[in-house]
């Protein structure tokens, strides 16, 4: 009989990653990152990432597509913000529901075959879904202006509770407006229940199944399980995800716009997944909050930054090494990320996890040779 409570470890692996997130603004402060926006971003990505892992990491199947929960999602949303309530609550509930319907229906297609078509299929279907919502489906997602919260949308629920009238449209907690910090709290603890929730299907025996899956598909079916409805749930739950990430976009900046379902964003949670290290549970955390960061921070990086850094030197030293440097920073941060993903790829196949898992054990084996 399993434990009704999750073993020790698992409690002490949340309580050190709710410390971690919810210290952004403590330990971020040095790297230059410790602002609401783009803490909400990592916070919003991991959630994404996460989600995509329990498909990829767990089942073993690579989807191009899963940008498509995430536009849906974020759509989702803002109809609610729009026709609803600027309340966050009924928008969140309302994309997760919707982008789980659309991860059904793709899933119970595509899943039907496996490896590369699998993968082609996905990213099939959300190139669909990008140039649906970008030319056909304008009534519902405005084309390429994007849609967004107006003052004179109806909002039927504030209407009722007398509270639809508001100087401007900005999503919220009853009453607690989420800019600012605010946001970054109210993404934070979504990350945290999410987080909780793939540990423990991680954990289970339907993520025992999902593993099982990934390591030989063929002989489970052999032995006479139907590896059908465990994948096309890993499915939808991994879009569902997505569906919640899109969610807290829309919460965020309540606007939503076709291009967060173009192939770059399913690509781009690919690599936080393998980057950070497919199949585990922090992993695609840290491989979102990396990449994230080269995307807004590392590509801030100037020629006078590097001379600032590198001011130290002798002035033909410091010349020679700004010079060198310059091309890895700036506009140029997609090369030094690529040269990061070569690098993992071929000596830490199990992504950065894996690394601090051999650094690890480097320190202990230490310990353990003294104390013998």
């Amino acid at each position: 009989m399993r434990p009704l409570w999750p073993p020790k470890a698992d409690i002490l692996m949340t309580v050190v990653f709710a410390i971690v997130v919810f210290t952004m603004p403590i330990w971020l402060q040095p790297f230059g990152a410790a602002y609401p926006d783009l803490m909400q971003r990592f916070a919003i990505f991991g959630i994404f990432a996460i989600g995509f892992n329990i498909l990829f990491g767990l089942t073993g199947y690579l989807s191009f597509g899963h940008a498509a929960f995430l536009g849906v999602g974020s759509y989702a949303a803002v109809w609610s913000f729009k026709l609803l309530s600027l309340n966050i609550v009924p928008a969140i509930i309302l994309s997760v529901l919707i982008a789980g319907v659309f991860a059904a229906a793709i899933g119970y297609v595509s899943l039907r075959r496996s490896g590369i078509y699998f993968s082609i299929l996905t990213l099939a279907f959300a190139q669909m879904c990008y140039n649906l919502a970008y030319s056909v489906l304008t009534p519902i997602t405005n084309g390429e202006t994007g849609l967004r919260v107006l003052r004179d949308d109806p909002r039927i629920i504030d209407t009722v509770f007398g509270t639809a009238e508001v100087a401007i449209p900005r999503a919220s907690f009853f009453g607690i407006q989420m800019t600012g910090m605010a946001g970054f709290w109210a993404c934070a603890i979504c990350l945290m229940v999410a987080f909780y929730i793939a540990l423990r299907i991680t954990r289970s025996p339907f993520g025992m199944m999902l593993r099982g899956i990934k390591s030989n598909q063929t002989r489970m079916a052999y032995v006479g399980f139907n590896t059908r409805p465990y994948t096309l749930t890993a499915f939808v739950v991994s879009g569902m995800y997505a569906g919640l990430a899109g969610a807290l976009l829309a919460v965020v900046d309540p606007l939503a716009g076709a291009e967060r379902m173009q192939w770059t964003a399913s690509g781009e949670v690919v690599l936080m997944t393998i980057l950070g290290g497919a199949g585990t549970l922090l992993g695609p955390f840290i491989g979102a909050v990396l990449i994230k960061y080269f995307e807004n921070i590392f590509s801030a990086l100037g020629h006078t930054t590097l001379v600032d850094v590198f001011s130290f030197l002798p002035d033909g030293a410091r010349d020679v090494v700004v010079t060198i440097v310059s091309p890895f920073v700036g506009e140029g941060w997609h090369l030094t990320l690529g040269v990061l993903f070569v690098l993992v790829v071929i000596f830490l196949p199990g992504g950065l996890t894996e690394g601090f898992r051999r650094i690890a054990r480097l320190f202990t084996g230490r310990k353990t040779e003294k104390s013998s």
